[in-house]
């Protein structure tokens, strides 16, 4: 058996530097306060419990209310936590930044085996990150890029070789996939996507052969996603997991309080980079020599549409079009390359190539959250823990005890589940849909010291307030000229009120 020889050309440098920019990014990224801490708050309630909690016991104003999410985020949930005693927020920021990278890796490598080029396997990967970068927080939806490009993958390698261990990928997958997030419902409809396009394959060899043709093969991808979808129901909650999607997708207050589900526009940097990505592609679809076949299609307008409807769509867009993006660039540029001399040594000097990734590798490492310290980074990308989230005023609120119920920024209910529970409850937190809308009402009334804010206040029996100054400015002007609170906290993220 010949070895294999490889010599590192400036061409690999592409892919290197591609992923590594990935891998560094999330390093380098702090957890945000929104989601994450409760999160592991669950986790751990779901470890020293030994069963999923069924109802909210964080907040006030909600209290005993059913909250069937528990059941849908358990597994990274617990994941998560684990994580997090075994190595704190360093530990976590790595686990997290490891499956991004490999998310995307997973795509670059579909892209290079596709194009055959570093160089423009690594402009998808590009693309995929630039529409992606927004939903890299830590949270239990990381794993799920991680899944979904393993689907692709099998997608693309049972065409290339119909080898059966890739069909294990889709039902194995989906039994982590369907018990971490909802999105789940993604890995279906890449499955049926693929389905049509074998069923569209098979239609066009029966009108062109004269021989009947044999029907299996084009079925399996039928059976996979029968299989796969008896999958998702091993869950906490059976075949009512498709009501709570009905219900969290038709939920009012979620369409009109949380930016990520309203629709991509262009008053937004990812707005932007969505309706640029979304015209280059179908203009690239439209001008290549090669025809897009079903699946591509299909998948430009399923994920499209997914995409124009809501801002959480973008980031699935960029992931499953990367491939289709690199394919037919490939095919455009090396048309372009046919009327061309090749010039010059295309490789570089091996020595410098070397140097070169010696010198990626030792900046990724440098990034590592347990260095991150050493880094010249900004404000908001310092730390292990985002500025803005309330550590040392949920302390200070833990050693002095204020009285009565506390009235919180939203964005603080999540760290406050973790920190502060039992000892205070929340307002609200960033579980939007289990609050009705009248508390969404009143919390924006009072954030904006709408109306008799501070008779509402009593009627919620809150004597202490915990405020974002970047939330609600007004709300804090209002507190300070009322005088009837004292400031007992405040650092540049946090004030703490308390009634006199």
């Amino acid at each position: 058996m010949r070895p294999i020889k490889f010599h590192l050309t400036v061409e690999h440098l592409w892919g290197f530097i591609a992923l590594m920019g990935i891998f560094i990014f999330v390093n380098t990224h702090p957890i945000r306060p929104h989601d994450f801490w409760w999160h592991i708050t669950i986790g751990r309630e779901i470890i020293t419990m030994g069963k999923i909690p069924a109802t909210d016991v964080f907040s006030y104003t909600e209290a005993g209310q059913p909250y069937p999410s528990y059941q849908m985020f358990w597994l990274m949930e617990i994941a998560l936590y684990v994580i997090y005693r075994l190595g704190g927020p360093a530990l976590v920021i790595f686990i997290h930044s490891l499956a991004i990278t490999s998310a995307y890796g997973v795509i670059f490598s579909i892209c290079k085996r596709i194009t055959k080029s570093w160089r423009i396997a690594a402009f998808g990967v590009l693309f995929a990150a630039a529409l992606g970068l927004n939903d890299w927080n830590v949270r239990p939806q990381g794993i799920t890029f991680l899944l979904a490009s393993l689907y692709l993958l099998a997608i693309y390698e049972y065409n290339h070789n119909s080898r059966w261990y890739w069909l294990i990928v889709f039902p194995l997958g989906m039994l982590i996939w369907v018990n971490s997030h909802g999105t789940f419902l993604i890995g279906l409809v890449l499955i049926g996507i693929w389905w049509g396009q074998k069923i569209w394959e098979m239609i066009k060899l029966r009108k062109n052969a004269e021989n009947p043709v044999n029907r299996k093969p084009f079925f399996i991808p039928g059976i996979i996603l029968g299989i796969t979808g008896l999958a998702c129901l091993i869950n906490p909650r059976g075949l009512g997991i498709i009501n709570y999607l009905k219900t969290l997708t038709s939920n009012s207050v979620v369409q009109n309080l949380v930016v990520e589900w309203a629709p991509p526009t262009l008053n937004t940097l990812m707005g932007v980079i969505f309706f640029c990505g979304l015209m280059g592609s179908a203009i690239l679809l439209a001008i290549s020599p090669k025809r897009p076949n079903f699946l591509q299609i299909c998948i430009f307008l399923v994920f499209g549409i997914l995409g124009l409807k809501t801002s959480r769509g973008i980031v699935w867009f960029g992931l499953v079009m990367a491939p289709i993006v690199a394919e037919h660039l490939s095919i455009i540029v090396n048309n372009f390359r046919k009327a061309e001399r090749p010039s010059g040594n295309q490789e570089g000097s091996r020595i410098l190539n070397i140097l070169f990734i010696i010198v990626i590798f030792a900046t990724g490492v440098i990034s590592l959250p347990w260095f991150k310290n050493l880094l010249p980074l900004p404000p908001a990308k310092a730390g292990l823990i985002s500025a803005e989230t309330p550590v040392q005023a949920t302390q200070i609120l833990l050693d002095r005890k204020p009285p009565g119920e506390l009235f919180n920024a939203m964005s603080f209910g999540s760290y406050l589940i973790w920190a502060a529970y039992p000892q205070y409850q929340v307002f609200v937190d960033s579980r939007i849909e289990l609050f009705s809308e009248k508390v969404w009402s009143d919390y924006l009334n009072l954030s904006n010291a709408n109306d008799d804010w501070e008779a509402s206040l009593r009627d919620y029996g809150v004597n202490t307030l915990m405020l974002s100054p970047m939330e609600q400015p007004i709300l804090i002007k209002a507190v300070q000229k009322s005088g009837e609170w004292d400031l007992l906290f405040q650092d540049l993220s946090t004030l703490i009120f308390v009634r006199r």
